[in-house]
């Protein structure tokens, strides 16, 4: 079966004081059962149109110059993709979701990490589970600083701010509870230095490759919505219906903004 639909356009203080970030999910809990005749929901997100040119950040103006230089342009400058597309139009880091599913497979989700390497932060989009941690680590040899924001419908609040990260291989805690899903974490010494969060609380989502690819699986038969988010592009969704033991191959898309 072949769908297609357009989309367009807390921190842990020396390991005891929790300052909590207005994040997370709905008070309902997922239950995880045994699937029968699960379906596999699959295929690629694509970009259409010009690509935005990456954000450029003149080096000399910010701390630790020298050391961020190395992936600058060689001209100077730092530049910051925050969509990052092939040749071929494939969008990478854009969340497929299923939303609706109130039970079915497990959900082993791990407390997700965020690495400072070579002044970024990477992933650039990263899931994070329901009242899990995010754990960030510093490789390295100059300090970083996290300031982290939360979003809704209205805008986004600064609900964070740590001075942390100081020295190369030190960590960082950041607790997620009951709110909002969309954050951001961005170093004020380097601001080129920025990634993405949302939280999420069951195991039916993707997070696109490199290439725009994407795969659900043992999802069980029903009628849900399907959500797809990219932390610049927005989210749009679609209801999705699944029948036993099928294979769903969507082509999805977003559109570059005017």
């Amino acid at each position: 079966m072949k769908q297609e639909f357009r989309t367009g356009g807390c921190l842990v203080g020396w390991m005891l004081v929790v300052l909590t970030m207005c994040l997370g999910t709905e008070a309902w809990a997922y239950e995880s059962v045994p699937v029968v005749e699960g379906a596999t929901v699959r295929g690629t997100v694509t970009f259409i149109g010009t690509v935005p040119p990456p954000k450029e950040f003149e080096l000399r103006r910010y701390l630790d110059h020298e050391y961020c230089a190395q992936r600058s342009d060689l001209n100077g400058y730092r530049l910051m993709r925050e969509i990052t597309v092939r040749p071929d139009g494939g969008l990478k880091d854009v969340l497929v979701m299923v939303e609706g599913v109130e039970r079915g497979k497990p959900f082993p989700f791990t407390d997700a990490q965020v690495e400072a390497s070579h002044c970024r932060f990477v992933p650039f989009v990263t899931v994070v589970g329901d009242k899990r941690l995010i754990t960030v680590f510093n490789r390295d040899s100059i300090p970083h600083d996290i300031q982290g924001y939360a979003f809704d419908q209205t805008g986004g609040d600064m609900v964070f701010y740590r001075p942390s990260l100081e020295v190369s291989g030190t960590t960082e805690a950041v607790q997620l509870v009951n709110g909002r899903r969309v954050f951001s974490m961005q170093c004020s010494m380097h601001p080129y230095m920025q990634s993405w969060g949302y939280a999420i609380d069951h195991p039916y989502f993707s997070v696109t490759d490199a290439g725009g690819a994407f795969s659900i699986d043992d999802l069980p038969p029903g009628k849900y919505r399907l959500k797809v988010w990219h932390p610049i592009l927005g989210m749009r969704e679609q209801a999705l219906t699944i029948t036993a033991n099928e294979t769903v191959s969507l082509n999805l898309w977003f559109e570059a903004k005017d």
